[in-house]
């Protein structure tokens, strides 16, 4: 199966407080056939995340009032979205933050600025696989 018709129809969730960063994600996304959801803080993806239940989240971690890592952490103690791949995107690249993205339950960890390539790879990663 190629990598487009894996991703067609996949629910992915950008939290970013940069409104380039998520409009980059979005178009590179919607080219690519996924649907997209977007938030700008902590706060507002939560209440996202209950209601529409995305395959694959990518994270902030520098963000106002709710940072990735208590986000994150917030996604996976909760029973219906432990499962679900939550990935870090950071302009850090440190050894410290991938760690501590790790023990928050974050899956994957995605550096800042990422390319259409990278993320669309990362997608295809966690996705859930296509129902038959």
């Amino acid at each position: 199966m190629t990598e487009a018709a894996r991703l067609r129809g996949v629910k992915v969730m950008v939290i970013d407080d940069s409104n380039t960063i998520r409009r980059s994600a979005e178009i590179f996304l919607v080219q690519a056939g996924c649907q997209v959801l977007l938030a700008e803080d902590g706060f507002d993806a939560l209440a996202k995340v209950a209601d529409h239940q995305p395959e694959v989240i990518f994270c902030d971690i520098v963000m106002p009032r709710l940072d990735g890592y208590q986000t994150c952490a917030l996604i996976k103690k909760n029973q219906r979205f432990r499962s679900t791949p939550v990935i870090m995107l950071s302009s850090r690249d440190g050894l410290f933050d991938r760690a501590r993205g790790r023990m928050v339950g974050s899956d994957h960890y995605l550096t800042k600025p990422f390319t259409k390539d990278s993320l669309l790879q990362t997608v295809a990663a966690f996705a859930p696989p296509p129902a038959t």
